[in-house]
């Protein structure tokens, strides 16, 4: 444990050396905001968070692998990964030390759209269980999108490779349970497949949580999806490790 968070202070330090982490905190904020007010939020009169959360899923899509494509592919490009394992650290350390300072930086940038709970609460009596609900979905949803993300960097040495990716990946488990993409699929996987393929869609577990609904289901979707994620990232470092 100790090793553990040694690692995610390291990489959630080095995040804030270079200005790309502040930079990439400060589109996400920018943007948020501004498709919040596109969105028509002060006209809708509403006290709640609706409109940031419909758009969170096309936010992370391309914010969370900003963030995820430098955890490893740095390393291997700069041949620090070597020098890495050469320290009493193991793989499972690493690589989960690593998803968590990912994961810690997600979690600050869901706590800087602070002034939007503001906001709501000068329209306003929100319901503080919607909107808690909505940001712990939001968290969680934001962990699978990392855990592809981190899975990709992984794979390769280029941040680029890892970037564009972890967007084609994480699209395709965003979408798949749309109308046009199962069209497209129903001619060409079985039914019963097709299903289970649209249950895997990572907004559609967000979608009760972002109206105050807790449910089994979707917690217990995206805690087995981030370990089965980070499992698999674990096999692939250390098939790396060993290559080297």
């Amino acid at each position: 444990m100790r090793t553990t968070w040694a690692i995610l202070k390291r990489e959630f330090r080095s995040t804030f050396t270079t200005s790309m982490g502040y930079v990439i905190l400060v589109v996400f904020l920018v943007l948020a905001a501004f498709l919040t007010i596109r969105g028509r939020f002060f006209e809708m009169r509403q006290a709640d968070l609706r409109v940031f959360f419909d758009n969170l899923p096309l936010l992370y899509l391309f914010f969370v692998p900003a963030v995820g494509m430098r955890l490893w592919a740095e390393e291997r490009k700069a041949g620090t990964i070597e020098f890495l394992f050469t320290q009493p650290v193991t793989v499972a350390q690493a690589v989960i030390g690593k998803f968590l300072a990912g994961w810690l930086f997600l979690a600050a940038a869901l706590l800087l759209t602070a002034p939007l709970v503001i906001a709501v609460s000068w329209l306003g009596s929100p319901d503080p269980g919607v909107i808690g609900t909505g940001y712990l979905g939001a968290f969680l949803m934001g962990g699978a999108y990392l855990g592809v993300s981190v899975f990709c960097s992984a794979l390769t040495r280029s941040q680029i490779v890892s970037f564009v990716l972890s967007i084609g990946m994480t699209g395709l488990m965003v979408y798949i349970d749309s109308p046009a993409v199962l069209t497209w699929l129903a001619g060409i996987v079985p039914p019963h497949l097709l299903d289970a393929m649209a249950d895997m869609s990572l907004t559609g577990h967000f979608e009760p949580m972002r109206r105050g609904v807790l449910e089994f289901r979707g917690l217990s979707y995206y805690l087995v999806l981030i370990t089965g994620l980070v499992a698999v990232t674990c096999l692939v470092v250390d098939n790396r490790r060993e290559s080297c």
